[in-house]
């Protein structure tokens, strides 16, 4: 579908918005009512098109941006067109797919953790904890991992929601990964009960630290066991 315009593209957005699907989302602040599904549907159809992912990106429409992250180029972006995407992406899904499928495939992810990590706006810092989280797992060479715990010990516990919970998962993620720091990971969540009465679905495990390392790490002994 090469040479699609934003306008064809905002009209079939248009033609799959549904009230329930909106309800939903905005239960968790994202203003859009198009179905994930249709949409990935939709991004497939459209395969990799990068200016029309950036145009579609310009509209502020929080259904075109998802659109957007789906069909473009992650490499082809600047460092900064990612910090000004970034601070632009206030909706919850928004931003959490332009750092996932867009800036941890970036040659500028490095970069943008490290500047993200230090921002005043705890929006823009949970982007760098998520970067981080990511290195704790995947590459934590020269990250420094009691410091970690030294900052997440003392700002996690009255940091604002959606830091709160990047600072959590990073911290779950040093436990499970790392057993040299699992004791004192563990100690961190049991003292400052971060998500500790979070509601849990059956079947699902809890974002509280303790009960996260310790299912995870249970589960993967487990399975090299079997």
């Amino acid at each position: 579908m090469a040479g699609t315009t934003v306008a064809e593209v905002m009209a079939e957005l248009a033609a799959l918005e549904d009230p329930r699907a909106r309800a939903v989302n905005e239960r968790h602040g994202d203003d859009h009512g198009v179905n994930l599904t249709a949409l990935r549907a939709l991004a497939k159809r459209l395969k990799t098109q990068q200016e029309l992912a950036r145009e579609l990106w310009a509209t502020g429409d929080t259904a075109a941006r998802l659109l957007a992250l789906l069909i473009c180029r992650p490499r082809a972006f600047e460092r900064n067109e990612l910090d000004v995407m970034l601070r632009a992406a206030r909706t919850p899904k928004v931003h959490d797919w332009l750092v996932n499928y867009v800036v941890k495939k970036s040659p500028h992810a490095e970069d943008l953790r490290v500047a993200w990590l230090a921002d005043p706006d705890p929006v823009v810092a949970s982007a760098g904890w998520a970067l981080t989280t990511e290195r704790v797992a995947k590459k934590p060479e020269g990250l420094g991992l009691d410091g970690l715990l030294d900052v997440i010990e003392a700002g996690m516990k009255d940091a604002p929601d959606r830091l709160q919970w990047a600072m959590n998962h990073c911290l779950a993620r040093i436990g499970i990964e790392h057993p040299d720091h699992r004791a004192r990971a563990v100690a961190i969540g049991e003292r400052l009960e971060v998500l500790k009465d979070y509601p849990t679905s059956p079947g699902c495990t809890s974002p509280y630290a303790p009960v996260w390392i310790e299912e995870t790490v249970r589960r993967k002994e487990a399975a090299a066991g079997s």
